[in-house]
């Protein structure tokens, strides 16, 4: 779809001229996330205010215009990138963290602050922000609601949704409205906010967000253990559950992966003859945790870890997590095309998702590495595929939905963490059935009457 000059001219009126942009080269670097895979916007527009945001909206609906939000563009899943051209509605500019209050233990931000910033911010005051994504270095707080977004400490304190108390946010036809409260506890009328957390931009823009805190933990403390094998590793986890330690993390890095982080560095602080790791990191007051990560370790070596190396200080803690960190860049220095999922089972069938995983690898021909949050079962599936060769690429869509099948099969999720943008759209079904489907539809259109907002995500078209 293309726009009109008057059109471009009533946007330009609300924002000022140099707020839009519609050269080939603005329009290209705003056409695709983290997934690759995107089109081009007829207008990128960044706003400064919600009040501009409102008209833009108004316009948009009007004449029937895509309007597309996009914040830091770390997604997964094309969440934020266009799919019928229209308007690239930035929100660069919405980057201030406007409140903390220590009294009450909240932040009230703008969409595009930075995740680790507000971090920062609230830790210079004792104060914590939990939700931890892998990008949170570079991924926008507003996108992190729109996708609700996890993390390695996810399994100890929840994903995003656990922290959001309010938004502001504009509605399609250009309605601003404001859910929750800065009060904990709000039950009047539905609960728009949580509706709206996972909503991943259908519904409404977010303009501003409150955020709940948490007092910042005083001590923490790495340990990392080798394994022979993936069950062997999750049935420490279970064990350690059962004694009723809760780590902050628990990331589980399987063998392909660490070939790739090995071949990536030359070099590697895990031994090539380790199958499978688990990092596992405790936080907490100090001498709750020095008995924690005393207790994970002889736990680890009681269930057949054959090494286990605790880090002693904040220099021996970065040296663990180095080979979880540097997992992304090793795959992406493969060359490959690397295609993302970021499937979830109960905890207790981790094991019975490898033996899929493996059958899947070995019915296709396909390299596939596997890490992430063993803790609460969300492991991120990685099928490397060369990019010119036809064949690869169709055994992966296949591999894909298998996979998606298989882990449905186990009570499983296809998404924990990254949505379903257009990238996971024609395979909703798998998990949904047809009365779920039409109910978020009807929603979808109490919102947006004439579907401009984010066309063609989440549900097939």
């Amino acid at each position: 779809m293309s726009v009109s000059d008057k059109f471009t001219n009533a946007i330009r009126e609300v924002v000022g001229a140099d707020w839009v942009q519609s050269n080939e080269s603005s329009l290209s670097s705003y056409s695709q996330d983290a997934l690759g895979i995107g089109s081009l916007p007829d207008l990128v527009v960044i706003p400064g205010s919600t009040k501009e945001i409102a008209s833009i909206a108004r316009f948009c609906n009007q004449e029937g215009i895509p309007l597309v939000v996009r914040g830091g563009g770390t997604g997964y899943t094309g969440g934020a990138v266009p799919t019928h051209g229209g308007v690239l509605l930035s929100m660069e500019r919405f980057n201030r963290i406007l409140e903390i209050d220590e009294a009450s233990l909240l932040a009230v931000v703008e969409p595009n602050v930075i995740t680790v910033d507000l971090r920062s911010e609230a830790e210079q005051v004792g104060l914590y922000y939990p939700p931890d994504p892998s990008s949170l270095a570079n991924s926008a707080l507003g996108g992190n609601v729109a996708e609700c977004a996890g993390g390695p400490s996810a399994f100890k304190y929840g994903t995003t949704k656990r922290y959001v108390l309010g938004l502001e946010a504009v509605l399609p036809t250009g309605e601003i409205i404001h859910t929750g409260s800065k009060a904990v506890k709000n039950v009047v009328g539905y609960d728009l906010t949580q509706l709206l957390v996972g909503s991943e931009g259908t519904l409404a823009i977010i303009t501003k967000i409150i955020l709940r805190l948490i007092p910042k933990p005083t001590a923490q403390r790495s340990l990392v253990a080798f394994f022979r094998s993936v069950p062997e590793a999750v049935q420490a986890v279970t064990s350690l559950i059962s004694l009723r330690i809760v780590p902050a993390a628990i990331e589980l890095v399987d063998n392909a992966s660490l070939k790739a982080v090995r071949n990536y560095l030359g070099s590697s602080p895990v031994p090539s003859s380790v199958d499978t790791i688990l990092i596992i990191e405790v936080d907490g007051m100090l001498a709750e945790v020095e008995e924690s990560i005393l207790i994970t370790a002889d736990t680890m070596t009681a269930a057949g870890a054959t090494q286990v190396v605790q880090a002693s200080n904040e220099v021996e803690r970065e040296k663990i997590w180095t080979a979880r960190r540097q997992l992304s860049p090793a795959l992406k220095a493969t060359g490959l095309l690397k295609i993302n999922h970021d499937v979830v089972v109960p905890r207790g069938k981790i094991p019975e998702l490898f033996e899929i995983i493996e059958r899947l690898r070995q019915k296709y021909e396909l390299f596939i590495s596997c890490f992430g949050h063993a803790g609460d079962g969300n492991i991120h599936v990685n099928i490397m595929v060369d990019r010119s060769n036809q064949n690869e690429k169709k055994n992966a869509s296949a591999a894909v939905r298998d996979l998606f099948v298989g882990v449905v099969s186990l009570e499983g999720s296809i998404s924990g963490e990254h949505g379903i943008g257009f990238q996971k759209s024609t395979h909703l079904g798998i998990e949904l059935g047809p009365s779920e489907i039409s109910l978020m539809k009807r929603i979808k259109v109490a919102f947006d009457p004439l579907g401009i907002l984010n066309p063609g995500k989440i549900f097939p078209e």
